[in-house]
């Protein structure tokens, strides 16, 4: 990390974190929790009391059967913005340029800098048909936030032959790809894939995630990421939710069906950005953002400023959640 650029880089405001008299329409997590986490949880507060195995084996197993890579390829991580800053950190230099997509996660930008790079931001649309040469680094969000669109297979296989060629390291972030049915790039030659468990686990306080990395990207991560990074709980817990497959099919038919019924729903008052996430993005067009955003506090529901976001000046984000609280949001919003 650049010294220098720790000392002016600003923090990223996200959403979650409000009122809990509020339901939470801010951050992308599921409102539901795998059957059983809280006796897991309770049963490695015993062993807690002395230091987890650095070596992670069972966890790596759980994520690499997950994903459909080599468990050896798996890095365990506190989250996934761990596993970015790690592998920012190991890939990218002082000085390098590095491909961002916007509007995107906000800490991609951050953290490039925080490494003394340049990030060049490029449309989200554009990305997979952009020159990867000369950047160190091109990051894809799939699917984007807060847009909510997938990257094209065969469009992101291709673009990953060209970064090879280039020898451009791509970071794909698939944070929210686990809420869908597409297989991950994990185990691919020349990528890094970031993987969070506590979107679709429901679990964003746990801070569980990993990498997957092959061959000359995979070591020096390894070698460079913290001893006992991911704490005995978050181990634990982590391993039983990747193991969970009924509560992810579940998951994945029930956002597809609310997702497909909410836009449909809002559609007739907003413009809904088409998505394959767990949440909607809204340009509420000559509406005040501010007075979209408070209608919904009035409501009883928070919902995220999506301004915050880079070439977004008239846009809200809504997570998709529980039938009768998506229900509540559609009828909340309707009245603005």
């Amino acid at each position: 990390m650049d010294p220098d650029a720790a000392r002016r880089v600003e923090r990223v405001p996200h959403g979650g974190g409000v009122d809990a008299g509020l339901i939470d329409f801010s951050a992308n997590v599921n409102p539901e929790t795998p059957p059983g986490v809280t006796a897991v949880y309770d049963g490695s507060l015993a062993v807690a009391k002395r230091y987890h195995a650095d070596d992670y084996t069972e966890f790596r197993i759980a994520a690499g059967e997950y994903v459909g890579c080599d468990p050896t390829s798996v890095i365990p991580t506190a989250g996934g913005l761990d596993a970015i800053r790690l592998a920012l950190s190991v890939h990218v230099d002082r000085g390098d340029r590095v491909l961002v997509p916007y509007p995107s996660f906000g800490e991609y930008a951050r953290e490039v800098e925080l490494q003394g790079a340049e990030p060049a931001f490029v449309p989200v649309g554009d990305l997979l048909e952009t020159d990867p040469e000369g950047y160190a680094m091109a990051i894809v969000c799939t699917p984007n936030n807060p847009t909510g669109s997938a990257a094209d297979a065969d469009d992101l296989a291709r673009f990953l032959e060209r970064c090879r060629a280039a020898g451009t390291v791509l970071l794909v972030d698939e944070a929210f790809l686990g809420f869908t049915d597409r297989l991950s790039m994990a185990g691919r030659e020349g990528a890094v894939v970031i993987r969070s468990l506590t979107k679709l686990f429901g679990l964003p306080g746990l801070r569980a995630g990993f990498a997957v990395a092959t061959g000359d990207l995979s070591d020096p991560m390894e070698r460079a990421r913290l001893a006992w990074n991911l704490s005995t709980p978050a181990a634990a817990v982590g391993e039983h939710c990747l193991r969970c497959e009924r509560f992810v099919r579940e998951t994945r038919a029930r956002v597809a069906s609310e997702r497909e019924r909410m836009r449909e729903a809002l559609s007739a008052d907003y413009d809904v950005h088409p998505s394959d996430a767990p949440f909607l993005l809204l340009d509420v067009g000559d509406r005040s953002v501010d007075d979209v955003v408070e209608t919904a506090r009035d409501g009883g529901l928070a919902i995220r400023d999506a301004r915050s976001f880079r070439g977004l000046d008239s846009h809200v984000r809504c997570a998709v959640r529980t039938p009768e609280q998506n229900d509540r949001l559609i009828g909340v919003l309707s009245l603005v």
